[in-house]
């Protein structure tokens, strides 16, 4: 460059912010979040929207153990950009975070330090007060963990289960539900883990692959000699606990000759698969008639009682014999026909999933480990018809990962079906807003296919049952008597259940006009922790007096939320539960809309397969090591990027994909804002009907934008907002406007009316961009908002979301322009054909010739004048007669000279004798400058 040139250079607008390239977004963002906490941010945002119509996202709680995890990052960013937008947009969003703090893990991880530091004789008051610390440590931790992400909300006074005030009103919502008869106590097969010694819910129940013995087993006819009914389980270990054979009357029943002279009674249709199973040949003698077996009756191959057939809707030709092995104490639909048939409920199974003496020779034994000791008895004594494994799914439990068992025993149940509960809660859920739409049938399936609902837990670490026993042992559990535990509860907290006697209990709870039995013992049963989180419709949305909504119908009700937001796996854990309890309790459901998101799943290189990734696993890594790679606005964009509906791929090629498109609307943003430093805009600002035709052509664009991302917010299609916003600042922004703006901008005078034109229209885009990305990137948004001169607010969080103006969109302009585009297309196609041919070097350095393809094309063309110079980034525009046909575009050198400080090559360069390396429109720019 020689010395004029540098000197020139000195006179151009050369782009100039303090806004940088690099976002180093993992110690600046730090930073941003101590002003936004020491400037009281959230409570600014809530003052400034007081008297706003309420929207309430109410948060589902996590569990207070362990660190917030990868998975935390994808739910807690979507409701915060749910939060956000809403806030934005009008409303007065208040996101109050909760946590769920009882139940079995934060118990079981207590528990095992405590037996590792040898305390094994811990009693349960002892538990609970290690459990209390253990819970507050990990929502302390988790709380810095999600306001690192940028979620703003009342962190200072969260909703949490083990307050005293969340649980007595967890009691007063269970009273009326005890109230209303919905509460019974009963014995009936539940999911049991003998490692964790209680009962577990069907959502804290995890498939994983089993290898169990799959036994094919002879059970004598009575009166007939050599004749038996062939069953076949999968759990042998259930096999002391059979009380009948079940048959259903659709199938048709054969007996087949077997080796030995032996008759065995099979289904017709299984006779050929029996037989390979047991390795023998079985011919058919003659079909039995269902109404003939119902008349017969088996004997139990090693126990002395007799095993009668029964008929039941649940027999298959899927896999087995057609003869179903029944145990009324160990499955659900064998309870069932228990029920129906009169017979006892048997589960000779302590809790430690150990043979009582019911089992008789097995008494003494593990369940899984008696599987060998069955097998080989019933191989002893002839009752073994055939033997292999099977690897098969089998419920396991969630925390210990141990397989569980089926066991009857006495707990409290809610009866789903009392007073038509099932059936009203599937009418209501029919009436919910449902994102996506799968969910409205997966939720009313898994309401339509759950039992009675056991809510009785054998844990320390819960909200208490209130319920005592009489001497003689049967239940005392009273709506007044649960009420009054309630107040105790508020007043002392749920340990109070546990540091009192039963007199103490007793005499200060007994009702003063009682007629019932005296209570002899307590309960030492915890409630379901699905009944701690299930019951916040009660203990936080209506407790909440800024949750509450002014407007109120009988079809919603002022304290219904807006929105439940959370993994779909809670469609049988959170919105089941609080969908049951709020319908029998409050006579209406907690929500209006629910959306769900789908699991982290990563590829297994050895299998190529898709795993899901679950804290229980153990798999994911804690959220502030993605923090401390990426920042929280690259992991929020990675959230955003993905169409969360369905699973959400993790990977390091797509943080680095997200990564760079980060980088690029990054920097789109910062030569925005570098071509602002000198515009004020109480003084510079060009009126819209001034505006220059590119600049308002970007305005309505902009306009176009803004309402699609409104859409796009709406239906929580956040992905949209990912592709829109990236392909905005792509192509609109960077490949169009910025890139033929550049000679205006740098080379004009400071206050030309084109280059304030010009200025008007970034202004106008950066604020719009940083306000519709606020709920996205809070922290790049923010940052790119103290950036904007003569900004509204302190913070684009205080800002409001753009409003589409269809008066500011002008579709016969865009029209106009998608064809001056088009013809940039063809002649960038040229100009770079004739790069190659070096016929050219820059685009500068050519000359256009255009040949229109009709007449609205070239008057379009026309029309633009030096405009279409810029367009195409070339130094001279010739529009040619039109000849018929295509467009054509023909590239040749420029005439005239280089102007050394605009590049641009034209005829007037020298024109001025005192810059004579100057064309005349710059000499002109200089001379005004001096």
């Amino acid at each position: 460059m020689t010395e004029t040139q540098a000197n020139y250079k000195d006179t151009l607008n050369l782009p100039q912010t303090e806004f940088p390239m690099k976002a180093n977004l993992p110690q600046r963002e730090p930073e941003m979040l101590a002003r936004w906490d020491s400037g009281k941010l959230y409570e600014k945002i809530m003052a400034g929207c007081a008297g706003a119509p309420l929207y309430v996202l109410h948060d589902g709680p996590p569990f207070a153990n362990g660190d917030a995890h990868i998975g935390h990052v994808l739910n807690k960013t979507l409701k915060d950009v749910v939060v956000k937008y809403k806030t934005m947009s009008g409303f007065r969003a208040p996101y109050v975070p909760g946590w769920d703090c009882h139940g079995l893990p934060i118990e079981f991880k207590v528990t095992q330090d405590m037996r590792k530091a040898g305390n094994t004789t811990a009693d349960p008051a002892t538990i609970r007060a290690a459990c209390d610390v253990y819970a507050r440590k990990y929502i302390d931790i988790q709380r810095t963990q999600f306001k690192r992400l940028g979620v703003l909300g009342d962190w200072g006074h969260p909703y949490l289960t083990l307050n005293k005030e969340y649980e007595a009103d967890e009691l007063r919502l269970f009273a009326d539900v005890v109230e209303k008869g919905f509460v019974y106590r009963g014995k009936k097969p539940i999911y049991w883990c003998a490692t964790c010694r209680t009962a577990l819910a069907e959502a804290e129940i995890e498939y994983a692959d089993h290898v169990s013995p799959t036994v094919y087993v002879k059970f004598p006819v009575k009166g007939r000699d050599k004749e038996f009914a062939v069953i076949w389980t999968t759990t042998p270990w259930t096999l002391p606990a059979n009380l009948a054979i079940a048959v259903k009357p659709d199938l048709t029943y054969v007996r087949v000759n077997a080796p030995n002279g032996e008759t065995w009674i099979l289904a017709e249709g299984l006779v050929e698969q029996v037989g390979k199973a047991c390795e023998v040949e079985l011919t058919v003698q003659s079909k039995v008639p269902v109404d003939e077996l119902e008349k017969l009756v088996t004997r139990h191959p090693f126990i002395e009682r007799d095993s009668p057939f029964v008929i039941s809707p649940y027999v298959t030709l899927e896999q087995g014999t057609g003869l179903v092995h029944t145990a009324p104490g160990h499955g659900a639909e064998d309870y069932e026909i228990g029920q129906k048939y009169g017979l006892e409920t048997l589960a000779p199974v302590d809790d430690g999933g150990v043979f009582t003496k019911d089992a008789g020779q097995f008494a003494g034994q593990f369940v899984f480990k008696a599987n060998k000791s069955i097998v080989e008895h019933l191989q002893s004594i002839g009752a073994l018809a055939g033997y292999s494994e099977v690897t098969h799914s089998y419920p396991h439990c969630w925390r210990c990962k141990n397989p569980i068992i089926f066991r009857a025993m006495e707990q409290w149940f809610v009866a789903l079906d009392h007073l038509n509960l099932r059936q009203r809660a599937i009418e209501e859920v029919r009436k919910v807003k449902w994102v996506p739409k799968w969910g409205e049938n997966r939720i009313v399936g898994t309401i339509e296919q759950r039992p009675d609902w056991c809510i009785s837990r054998q844990r320390a670490w819960g909200v208490p049952i209130p319920a005592f026993y009489d001497a003689q042992g049967g239940p005392i559990l009273d709506a007044q008597i649960v009420r009054g535990a309630a107040d105790l509860v508020e007043k002392y907290g749920s340990n109070v259940w546990f540091e009192k006697s039963v007199a103490e209990l007793w005499a200060a709870l007994k009702p003063k006009d009682w007629k019932g039995p005296e209570a002899a013992t307590k309960s030492h049963d915890t409630l379901d922790v699905w009944i701690d989180s299930g019951s916040s419709s009660r203990a936080v949305l209506m407790r909440r007096p800024e949750l509450t909504h002014e407007t109120a119908s009988a079809e919603h009700p002022g304290w219904q939320a807006d929105l439940y937001m959370e993994g779909s796996d809670q469609h049988r854990g959170w919105f089941q539960s609080s969908i049951m309890l709020s319908l029998a309790g409050n006579n209406a459901l907690p929500f209006r809309t629910v959306a769900t998101h789908g699991f982290l799943v990563v590829q297994v290189a050895e299998t190529g397969k898709k795993q899901k990734i679950s804290k229980s696993a153990g798999k994911p890594a804690n959220s502030e090591e993605y923090v401390k790679r990426f920042g929280a606005d690259v992991l929020r964009l990675w959230v955003v990027s993905e169409d969360y509906q369905a699973d959400v791929p993790l990977s390091e090629e797509i943080f680095e994909r997200v990564s760079e498109t980060y980088r690029k609307v990054r920097n789109t943003l910062r030569i925005l804002l570098a071509n602002l430093y000198d515009f004020d805009p109480a003084k510079h600002a060009v009126p819209r009907e001034k505006l220059a035709e590119i600049d308002r052509w970007l305005l309505s664009r902009l306009q176009a934008l803004v309402a699609d991302l409104t859409d796009a917010y709406e239906n929580l299609e956040f992905h949209r907002v990912y592709h829109l916003v990236n392909a905005f600042c792509a192509v609109e922004i960077s490949s169009f406007y910025v890139d033929v703006m550049k000679d205006p901008l740098y080379t004009l005078a400071p206050n030309s009316a084109e280059r304030r034109s010009a200025q008007t229209a970034i202004l106008g885009t950066v604020a719009v961009l940083a306000k519709v990305l606020a709920p996205v990137l809070p922290f790049t948004a923010d940052e790119v908002w103290n950036s904007l001169p003569g900004r509204e607010t302190e913070s684009v969080h205080l800002a409001k979301f753009p409003v589409a103006d269809a008066k500011q969109r002008d579709t016969e302009l865009e029209a106009r322009w998608e064809r001056v585009l088009d013809v940039r297309r063809v002649a960038s196609l040229e100009l770079e054909k004739a790069r190659q041919g070096k016929t050219i070097g820059k685009s500068l350095e050519a000359r256009v010739e255009i040949e229109a393809n009709n007449d609205a094309t070239r008057e379009l063309l026309e029309k633009l004048g030096s405009v279409l110079e810029t367009v195409l980034i070339v130094s001279q525009v010739n529009i040619s007669p039109l000849t018929g046909g295509e467009l054509r575009v023909k590239v040749s050198p420029a005439f005239g000279s280089k102007c050394v400080r605009c590049w641009r090559w034209t005829n007037d360069v020298g024109s001025d004798a005192a810059h004579a390396e100057l064309c005349g429109r710059c000499a002109e720019v200089v001379k005004r400058r001096a």
